[in-house]
């Protein structure tokens, strides 16, 4: 759904303070030695899987709503890093599918349970997908898309940061949902961050957001459906992993 729903003058003053707040921010960040796992690959696992449940996933796999049968999974390397593996699961029945995965990046400080501003962490959670938009134009997406030059990257920015909202698409952490990426609502509050998107990967770690290659971000975009409801776990995998 191209089109702005917030007026141009106050969208580009709330887009330069929630990419600097939320996302990349033109920060880089080291990449982990190990790089990205598969996300099942736990140490000393041999029981055999149990297909109504996603890999690694503890507790918070009770806060998938019922309802939703499509999850987007984000497995941070640990805790303080900004490596992680996303995979895209789909539910058919009681069971989960696994139909994609790909290398991408969190916040350059890794993760937290308390994202507030500035940190430079990812929130760990689960978090709907209702939203997307970009510079471009849309890929033949199922959310709402809003195309608008206002997505743009600072012109300051480095060059391999100047793509990086090209394509995005909306986490619903301390957002209105059904409005574009780009609303400045906080409903918890400026000083709880916002503007934590899925957007391409420049190589390294972000301010908050996760990064994602080219084609997983135009295969997302093409794959979510809002009539299956779909949600994102993020966090690193020995949160995510906890009873």
């Amino acid at each position: 759904m191209d089109g702005m729903r917030i007026p141009r003058r106050a969208a580009g003053a709330v887009l330069a303070a929630a990419l600097l707040a939320g996302c990349s921010a033109g920060e880089s960040g080291p990449s982990g030695p190990n790089g990205p796992q598969e996300p099942h690959a736990a140490p000393g696992a041999s029981k055999k899987p149990d297909p109504t449940r996603i890999p690694g996933l503890g507790a918070l796999q009770r806060k998938i709503p019922a309802h939703s049968t499509q999850v987007v999974t984000v497995y941070g390397t640990s805790r303080s890093a900004p490596d992680a593996t996303v995979a895209l699961y789909t539910r058919s029945g009681t069971a989960w599918h696994r139909t994609a995965t790909w290398p991408a990046h969190n916040g350059r400080r890794g993760w937290t349970p308390d994202h507030h501003e500035g940190d430079k962490r990812s929130p760990v959670g689960v978090f709907t997908l209702s939203d997307a938009g970009g510079v471009l134009s849309s890929p033949g997406v199922r959310l709402p898309y809003t195309r608008s030059t206002l997505f743009r990257a600072p012109s300051w920015w480095k060059p391999a940061y100047q793509h990086d909202f090209d394509l995005v698409i909306a986490i619903d952490y301390n957002r209105v949902k059904g409005t574009s990426p780009l609303d400045p609502t906080r409903p918890l509050g400026r000083a709880r961050g916002g503007g934590i998107w899925l957007h391409l990967d420049h190589g390294s770690g972000t301010s908050g957001c996760v990064s994602l290659p080219k084609t997983a971000m135009r295969t997302l975009l093409r794959t979510l459906d809002p009539a299956r409801h779909p949600v994102i776990v993020m966090g690193d995998r020995a949160t995510l992993a906890k009873g």
